[in-house]
């Protein structure tokens, strides 16, 4: 059960890979615990004369029994993550320390070895790895102090003992965290060297197929003229973007390096047809990534606007306050008709639920729309920082 849930791919990467670590360091307590176990039964039988110099002997094998039994549950109980639950382990704890707390009770006083010995390890190891460091020490203060408090006379081995669970547990509990984090490390460098391998894997794709194409057609677009002259501009703009996209490759997130002139950007786009830019006097500098977005949601505006009022004029403004970015496209076509978003999206035409509404969303932004009878107005506003 442990596993499956560590697979799930819903779960985010960094708590599958400390489930897993978890998994594995709980299964390995299982073997520990039957060891310690067993030290215990054969140290209650040799220690403090045997089970006869007992006060109550017979309470002795009922405490042995408990421990036994405890054994086994906890072995089936930490097997599924979905228990490991901090029920599970103050119940586990508590056990481990009213064994100790008993054994007075039934050795009598001056004993040497408590009757679980070295067994309440599995209480201690099991907070270390499920809370880390600060679990491990609180488990190990509880149990020691538990220990050195009901003894008559303290000698240099009890309290070596105690200075092993003081230490033993915060040291599992290190282990433990750093276990985990060198997983999702390296679960990241997997998916990051998986993600650029098909990302360049693409690039060849677009580079030997869709960009030559786009270059063929806006050659012979050129060379016509006419209708074929604005094909052949389109397939020009499309290239360019594709280009950009290729390029991207050399960023160490897939994304454009360095930072990028939104205004140079954004003026460029007032070679086409019926549109007019304005953009400050000065350089609006962004984030490449950030202002490749921004200049792709400002197109796609404007594409929409050339496909459904064909002859409408659209305008592109430019502003910049306060580390914040603003670009309204407005057009003068018939606008919007109410329900008509809704049914694109419905047909799977993602334009605007995705180009224009998603991107500004992974960009920590929003795209209002003001559409009417006069004309539809985009707003798009974005922090001007690093996405």
């Amino acid at each position: 059960m442990a596993t499956r849930l560590a697979a799930r791919p819903d779960r985010p990467a960094a708590v599958r890979a400390a489930l897993a670590v978890e998994g594995r360091l709980f299964a390995a307590l299982v073997v520990l615990r039957v060891v310690v176990l067993a030290a215990a039964v054969v140290v209650s039988l040799v220690a403090d004369g045997g089970v006869g110099d007992w006060d109550r002997p017979v309470a002795g094998g009922v405490l042995l029994g408990v421990m036994t039994l405890w054994t086994a549950f906890a072995t089936w109980a930490y097997r599924d993550a979905g228990r490991r639950g901090v029920a599970l382990l103050v119940a586990d704890l508590a056990v481990a320390l009213a064994m100790l707390g008993l054994t007075p009770l039934v050795k009598g006083d001056g004993y040497a070895a408590t009757i679980p010995g070295f067994w309440v390890m599995g209480a201690l190891l099991a907070w270390g790895v499920r809370f880390r460091a600060p679990g491990g020490l609180v488990a190990g203060v509880l149990l020691a102090g538990t220990d050195l408090l009901l003894r008559e006379t303290v000698v240099g081995a009890n309290w070596a003992n105690a200075f092993l669970l003081l230490i033993g547990g915060p040291i599992v509990g290190y282990v433990c965290g750093s276990l985990q984090q060198l997983t999702a490390e390296r679960d990241e460098a997997q998916r990051a060297a998986a993600t650029a391998a098909e990302r360049a894997r693409l690039a060849r794709v677009v580079h030997d197929g869709v960009l030559q194409v786009l270059a063929l057609v806006q050659r012979r677009g050129a060379e016509i003229g006419g209708e074929a002259a604005e094909l052949g501009r389109l397939a020009g703009e499309q290239e360019e973007a594709l280009r950009s996209l290729v390029r991207a490759q050399d960023g160490p997130d897939g994304g454009p390096v360095g930072t990028r002139d939104l205004a140079e950007a954004l003026t460029r786009l007032g070679s086409r047809p019926g549109v007019e830019v304005a953009v400050p006097g000065h350089e609006v500098p962004l984030p490449a990534r950030r202002a490749t977005e921004v200049v792709a949601v400002v197109t796609e505006a404007l594409d929409n606007a050339a496909r459904h009022a064909p002859g409408a004029r659209a305008w592109v403004l430019l502003e910049a306050w306060g580390g914040t970015v603003e670009v309204v496209v407005r057009d003068d076509g018939p606008g919007i008709a109410d329900g008509r978003l809704e049914e694109a999206a419905a047909q799977g035409r993602l334009g605007v639920s995705q180009s224009i509404r998603g991107r500004a969303a992974d960009l920590g932004g929003t795209a209002a729309l003001t559409t009417g009878p006069t004309g539809t107005v985009w707003t798009l506003t974005v922090p001007g920082g690093d996405a």
